[in-house]
């Protein structure tokens, strides 16, 4: 996949630069007790951008924080095909849930390599696990039948067999039927933060992530669907510290 290929790169880039960097500067950087990170998700199940995460960290030891954090994303069925309806609105083919999935994590950030304040490549193994709260949200459509009519339902290609009277969809703006699963999601990674200010800085986060549910979440009837999902993941982020 040409997702997991991006990642791995930057990667392998990334560990190089960091490596050299340490050339640099070997001073402790960890001078605050408690930091605050926010920013984008993006990951090999979610679109253009995955979702949003926050987390915050206090200090153990000279080497070790624990984490508390909070991601937000859209997990798309890898099927989906986006395509025009007759008025030149987008919609797509056969879907009939979005999953939006909430994970409360509790982990740990350990030190591999430190930085000087405001120089240098800050590199840390990273672990979360948690909750997953799925939240199934009916893909609504607006439908125009033979007779003319238009209704609002949710996409049933058995009944909607039509793709040229699907007029477009409600988006996020209907609720009604909505749906909720609990599971659990464990995660690994390896952080870099790279120089900023004395009391910021900005990173990303690279790794892989394994989610699963009691049954399976149903995003397309006619495709197949996984109560398990795995992806690789990639954060990238500011970060401020106390």
């Amino acid at each position: 996949m040409v997702v997991n290929k991006s990642i791995l790169l930057v990667f392998l880039l990334t560990v190089c630069v960091a490596i050299a960097a340490q050339g640099q500067s070997d001073d402790d950087d960890d001078e605050y007790q408690t930091e605050f990170m926010y920013g984008l998700n993006f990951n090999t199940n979610g679109g253009l951008i995955g979702g949003i995460v926050f987390r915050y960290s206090s200090v153990i030891n000279d080497k070790t924080k624990q984490t508390f954090g909070v991601e937000i994303v859209n997990v798309k069925h890898p099927k989906e095909i986006r395509a025009q309806s007759g008025n030149g609105n987008a919609f797509v083919l056969g879907k009939s849930n979005y999953l939006f999935v909430i994970r409360p994590q509790y982990g740990r950030e350990r030190v591999i390599f430190r930085k000087a304040p405001e120089e240098g490549v800050r590199i840390s193994a990273v672990g979360a696990a948690g909750l997953s709260l799925a939240v199934i949200k009916p893909y609504f459509i607006v439908y125009q039948n033979p007779g003319g009519d238009q209704v609002v339902e949710q996409y049933d290609t058995a009944r909607h067999d039509n793709s040229a009277n699907i007029l477009g969809t409600t988006g996020l703006t209907r609720f009604d039927g909505t749906r909720f699963s609990v599971g659990i999601n464990a995660k690994v990674g390896l952080a870099f933060e790279i120089g900023g200010f004395r009391s910021s800085a900005t990173g990303f986060e690279v790794g892989g992530m394994i989610e699963a549910f009691p049954n399976k979440i149903i995003i397309m009837p006619f495709a197949e669907n996984r109560r398990v999902f795995t992806s690789v993941y990639l954060n990238i982020y500011f970060k401020n510290k106390r």
